[in-house]
Formats: structure tokens, C-alpha cells, sequence
């Protein structure tokens, strides 16, 4: 092996998981920077022109100012942030996207790590356009509910505050994004190939980590009649081969709780997990992942893996 690797934003959520990840990797040179000059352009440039790769853990605009430090043609970049998501000249990091994904993700010098919402969405609803069962202009509703890691150190500083939690009252899940801003609609509609954005109700709730991705699907509205067993067989089929993606038994009921999902079950990995409910008219996509793993860092990690060609599970399995 005997890469260089630079992490340029370290100390955010993402950048730390990063790292944890980095450590259990020989043969892997992670370059630091002093703490006192990570936002001097000067040091930052040094690092990032010196790593055969560099993951971008910053804001949107911090990681547009990084990439322009970039001089030279060797330095490849995986970026975090939703900056690039659907920029033409970035390959979109989500290998399973389609049969043609990992290799354009192989051959790529700038990739773009999906954003959590994103992944569980795109996942679950692109396989079916694909296969012409929901229609590009089917108006699709979604909504997830995601621990406040999401949310970066001030969201996680605040949930771990308890007078804040008390006064705020954050003990309960809270919708947000309402006005329809959320920074992963593009994406979730650019990667899914709908015609029109989705309607997507994000939901913050009182606990560390774990994201369920819920897009539900009435069956008269579809181009094929299909019922959500022929759903989960097509999906079954189309992610058999996945290491990171199990779509689970139609059979279900063992999964769950006395009924209830349970969110956490991916937490600390890189898998997503995806399930069909339904009856009648009615079908249910449900996803499960964790929002610091198959939903950042740990995806990130899958594209280094691609990128350096090593294995793709390396240390995520």
C-alpha cells in the first residue's frame, strides 16, 4: 500500500470517524497538519498537494477553497459536503448506484460522498425506475427520522447539554427543512432520475445516531402492476450481490420489535438495510443505516478502498 492520506477538517464528526477508520489501515500515512494552521491556506495547501488522496470534511464553502488549492494532477479528492453532489465534473460516490457505478468511481480523481438523507432514498426508489415500475414523474413523498449526530458539533453539543434539552424541550422528535431547502433534494432527485423534486420531511430526534429512510408507494399510481412482495423481489434481485446492501426477508416480523422498527441496528457499520411492508394499495420502503457510516465516513472509506484500489470492505467489514 504506502498511500498518503490527508484529512482536511479533521475535527468535525465526520473527519473524526475518518480517522478512526484511517487507524485500522497499514500501510496508510495519514498526514496531520498543526492544529494552530488548519485554516492557513499555506499549510493546508502543502498537506493536500503532498496526499495521493484527500477526504474534504469542511462547510460548503471551506471545501470549494480547498479544491482550488489542489495544483497538481496526482492528488485525488473525496469531498463530504453536499458542494459537488451533483456537479457533472464529480463522480457521485454511491457504488451500488448502478451496474457502471463502481467503476466510474475506480477511474475518478474527484468524488462526492452522498449525503445521508440521500442514501437511504436513492437506494431504496432508483432500482424501481429503472425497471420502469415508478414512474420519473411519480409524485414521490419521503421522510426520515435521524439521531442529532447528523447535525455536526453544534446540534451533538446541544442534545448533550441537558439544560438546553430541558429549556428546548428536545426531548422530542422534531420535522424540519419545511420550507422545502433541504440540501439533499437535488441530489435525491438528480441520482433517483424523477422529473420532479421529491416532497422530503426530514425528523431530528433525541438520540445519537442511526437514520430510517421511509418512502411509501401506492400501487395504482405505478406503471406496473406490481405488489409490494413483487417489490421486495425485484429489489432482492437487484442488490444480491451487494456487500454493504441487504434487503431483508419479506417475512419481517422477526426484524422488529412487538411491530416496532428498530432504527439502531446498523449503527457502527457500513451496511444499509432495506425493507418492504405493505398490503393492498399500499407499499413501504424502509430503510435503516447509520448516519456516520454508510451515510459519511464509512462511505467515504468504501470510496477510498475503490479509488487506491483495495478491497471495497476493507476495515468496514
Amino acid at each position: 500500500m504506502g498511500n498518503t492520506v490527508f484529512v482536511d477538517g479533521q475535527e468535525g464528526t465526520t473527519g473524526i470517524k475518518i480517522f478512526e477508520y484511517l487507524s485500522k489501515i497499514t500501510g496508510i500515512q495519514v498526514l496531520a497538519i498543526d492544529p494552530l494552521k488548519r485554516k492557513d491556506p499555506q499549510a493546508r495547501s502543502e498537506l493536500l498537494n503532498a496526499a495521493d488522496i484527500v477526504f474534504l470534511c469542511l462547510p460548503d464553502a471551506a471545501a470549494k477553497e480547498s479544491v482550488s488549492l489542489v495544483t497538481n494532477s496526482k492528488t485525488k479528492i473525496i469531498n463530504t459536503s453536499t458542494t459537488f453532489r451533483t456537479d457533472p465534473d464529480w463522480v457521485y460516490g454511491l457504488p451500488e448506484l448502478t451496474s457502471s457505478q463502481r467503476e466510474a468511481i475506480r477511474s475518478a480523481a474527484r468524488v462526492s460522498v452522498p449525503g445521508c438523507h440521500a442514501t437511504g432514498f436513492i437506494l431504496s426508489l432508483r432500482p424501481l425506475i429503472d425497471a420502469g415500475v415508478v414512474p420519473r414523474d411519480y409524485p414521490v413523498s419521503c421522510y426520515s427520522v435521524t439521531g442529532y449526530s447528523g447535525g455536526g458539533k453544534s446540534k451533538i453539543e446541544m442534545y448533550e447539554d441537558a439544560s438546553i434539552v430541558n429549556e428546548r424541550k428536545l426531548d422530542v422528535p422534531r420535522h424540519y427543512a419545511l420550507q422545502q431547502t433541504h440540501k439533499h433534494i437535488p441530489e435525491m432527485q438528480k441520482y433517483t432520475n424523477l422529473q420532479y423534486e421529491p416532497l422530503f420531511t426530514p425528523i431530528i430526534a433525541n438520540y445519537y445516531q442511526g437514520l430510517a429512510m421511509s418512502v411509501p408507494l401506492i400501487k395504482r399510481n405505478l406503471t406496473k402492476p406490481m405488489s409490494a412482495r413483487n417489490v421486495h423481489e425485484l429489489l432482492s434481485a437487484y442488490y444480491e450481490s451487494e456487500p454493504f446492501v441487504r434487503v431483508m426477508p419479506y417475512e419481517s416480523d422477526a426484524y422488529l420489535d412487538e411491530g416496532y422498527f428498530k432504527l439502531a441496528e446498523c449503527s457502527n457499520t457500513n451496511r444499509i438495510e432495506i425493507f418492504v411492508f405493505g398490503e393492498g394499495d399500499h407499499i413501504h420502503l424502509l430503510s435503516r443505516y447509520d448516519n456516520l457510516g454508510k451515510g459519511a465516513s464509512g462511505a467515504a472509506i468504501q470510496n477510498m478502498n475503490l479509488m487506491l484500489g483495495y478491497d471495497e470492505g476493507y476495515c468496514l467489514i
